[in-house]
């Protein structure tokens, strides 16, 4: 829980990431047209045809259908998708970002994928592999920015249903261009015959990597992050204005796991704070501000507890959010956008704090 306060998630112009056109949801690898393998559509039409399709609604209509099978459904899937680590691409082994990783983890969810790892048909036949004929893939969004051609770019922004921030963006000037929000899609490696062993190699998750136990990991987090942490309250919430985070005593939870979970929510929240990332989304979400930074934590606390292995754990007296999410999802078709990026943001600055284990700060002292 975030208590009320000024400090809320911040827009697409701060100061963190000015004018970063590519902030959200960008893969690491060009569009291409292959929604179904042995089938598609011709170059020109294909391109046509990508262009035309309104990507930000069909990605938030695809995360509004995940979020409508409640909260426990879809706190455990992103939870256990993201024990399996951030998915990557197969040829470059770069990692997807933003809304895309959501995308990816619901469908190897769904689809019962043990590998995180992904490629476009092309890169799969370019390494010499083949896509299984009728295998379908994932639909994902790629930003691209061209030349603005008119002046009257904004306009049309706003024309076709755009946000105030996208017109903004639209006009921001003719070498600035237009941000485009053009579709791609992947296709798991578990759909792929012939590729090479590295490449499969890349998803198969080594037993050592889980060794860590999950409390220990999250404590290392909590730890690493210095955060003030007080007890004996009767709910977890954390309050920006005195920047800490307060959190009933530990026997009252459930189990250590849960309260780890509690507390890593709570952490998410506490990095929001304007001497942190500096989230501020007042003048974009108005009264439904609080619970879009809620949207925030809750992504959040999903990369953070698939990276500690708290796949199981429960975010403990948490309130449900889940209606006033769909309600500013289904009104602005590029927050998740949004709230994807900034969790993710919120992630790496927690896990960049993370203290080493005792025994690596041991070897990284005789290596001294």
């Amino acid at each position: 829980m975030h208590a009320n306060s000024t400090s809320s998630p911040r827009g697409a112009g701060s100061p963190h990431n000015p004018g970063n056109p590519t902030a959200t949801g960008v893969p690491p690898v060009p569009p291409e047209d292959s929604p179904k393998a042995g089938g598609g559509l011709g170059e020109s039409a294909g391109n046509a045809a990508r262009e035309r399709m309104d990507v930000r609604q069909v990605v938030t209509d695809r995360i509004v259908a995940m979020l409508e099978k409640g909260g426990p459904v879809f706190r455990e899937r992103w939870t256990r998708a993201a024990a399996r680590g951030v998915p990557r691409n197969g040829k470059t082994g770069a990692p997807y970002r933003g809304a895309n990783v959501l995308l990816l983890w619901e469908a190897a969810i769904e689809a019962g994928y043990a590998s995180n790892v992904w490629l476009t048909y092309r890169q799969a036949q370019s390494l010499g592999a083949q896509v299984r004929k009728g295998e379908r893939g994932v639909l994902c969004a790629h930003f691209e920015r061209r030349a603005r051609e008119r002046r009257g770019d904004a306009d049309d922004v706003l024309s076709q249903g755009g946000t105030d921030e996208e017109a903004m963006a639209a006009d921001a000037g003719a070498r600035a261009g237009v941000l485009l929000c053009l579709p791609f899609w992947l296709f798991n490696v578990a759909q792929i015959d012939g590729l090479p062993v590295e490449v499969v190699d890349l998803g198969v998750v080594a037993p050592a990597a889980s060794v860590r136990r999950p409390v220990e990991r999250a404590m290392r987090l909590l730890g690493g992050c210095n955060a003030t942490i007080r007890h004996g309250f009767d709910r977890a919430a954390y309050l920006p204005a005195l920047d800490e985070i307060r959190l009933p005593w530990p026997r009252q939870f459930t189990s250590p796991e849960a309260q780890c979970a509690t507390a890593l929510h709570e952490l998410v929240h506490w990095t929001g704070h304007p001497d942190r990332l500096n989230r501020r989304f007042g003048q974009r979400f108005g009264d439904a501000a609080y619970a879009f930074e809620e949207l925030v934590a809750e992504l959040g606390s999903a990369f953070v507890m698939g990276h500690c292995g708290l796949v199981d754990a429960t975010v403990e007296g948490h309130a449900a959010y889940i209606d006033a999410w769909l309600q500013v999802l289904r009104g602005d078709r590029t927050a998740i956008f949004t709230a994807a990026r900034l969790a993710e943001e919120a992630f790496a600055f927690i896990a960049a704090r993370e203290m080493p284990a005792l025994g690596e700060s041991a070897a990284s002292a005789e290596d001294a």
